[in-house]
């Protein structure tokens, strides 16, 4: 009984990681990935840098970091506070403090904030192609 109770949640184990590695953001797209999050924005020292993606960083691109998104995925990023949004792509890995969900380019937070003082920002994130 028990070796039939392990295959079966082997077997399960083993859909589930095959089709999340299958997912892509066709899948997604015009959903709401993440409805609030915390975003921030990379540091000035980080131009000129290499991307996980293999791209140059600027701050003055319209670009972002996420953990999982495939390079490539164009996102809509909506300030909550002030409903003003931004739309990215995903170049890079990130952000690796685990309360934030989203890095923006230093150009695109510029975008949608109202306070420039303030390092983050409560937003809603999107997937739309």
């Amino acid at each position: 009984m028990k070796k039939s109770v392990l295959q079966l949640f082997s077997m399960m184990l083993m859909l589930v990681l095959f089709l999340t590695s299958c997912s892509s953001s066709k899948n997604v797209s015009g959903k709401v990935l993440k409805s609030k999050a915390e975003a921030s924005y990379y540091h000035d020292k980080f131009n000129g840098r290499t991307t996980a993606s293999g791209e140059k960083f600027s701050n003055s691109k319209l670009t972002a970091a996420h953990r999982t998104l495939p390079f490539g995925t164009k996102v809509k990023v909506t300030n909550l506070a002030n409903d003003k949004s931004v739309v990215v792509e995903i170049n890079d890995r990130g952000p690796f403090k685990k309360s934030r969900e989203i890095d923006l380019s230093k150009k695109a937070f510029m975008e949608i904030t109202d306070n420039k003082n303030h390092g983050t920002l409560k937003v809603r994130i999107e997937v739309i192609k």
